[in-house]
């Protein structure tokens, strides 16, 4: 079985007296419907002689538009999944996920190079991201980021 290994944040704002994430949607216009309600993680296959971090760091840069500071490791989610687009292969994939801070930069602002992957990013309420993001993975992601803030408090005095 092909490996795998990817990975992507959860970027945090505070603005309008709420926590924030930022989130994607993939893909671009004129690909199925099934992909155009998808909501997702800023991720990406990790390249190589490049650390998971480096990686999310990058993905979350060129997928929203947004710079940001890594805070900590929220997890690995693990998956098998079968490629459509090519030869079928089975793949056995990690995905390394990181929660960082907004640092600048404008969400939406994708390079043009990459709105080929991305067709748009967004802020999302961080307490709805739980719910509202499409892989059950990220979900867990998103709980683990909001349980980090709650026991944190310190960390983020002041916003």
């Amino acid at each position: 079985m092909i490996r795998e290994f990817s990975a992507g944040a959860l970027v945090i704002r505070f603005m309008q007296n709420q926590w924030w994430t930022a989130v994607i949607e993939p893909g671009r216009e004129g690909e199925p419907e099934e992909r155009k309600n998808v909501l997702a993680l800023p991720k990406g296959n990790v390249d190589k002689g490049e650390k998971p971090l480096e990686t999310a760091v990058r993905e979350v840069r060129e997928e929203t538009g947004v710079s940001a500071r890594p805070v900590t490791k929220l997890g690995d989610i693990k998956y098998v999944y079968s490629r459509r687009w090519a030869d079928n292969a089975r793949i056995f994939k990690v995905v390394t996920f990181f929660l960082m801070r907004y640092q600048s930069g404008k969400i939406g602002d994708i390079p043009e190079n990459m709105k080929h992957e991305v067709r748009r990013a967004f802020w999302l309420p961080l307490d709805e991201a739980a719910r509202t993001l499409s892989y059950s993975g990220e979900k867990q992601m998103a709980k683990k980021a909001v349980e980090y803030l709650a026991s944190h408090p310190d960390d983020f005095d002041g916003k």
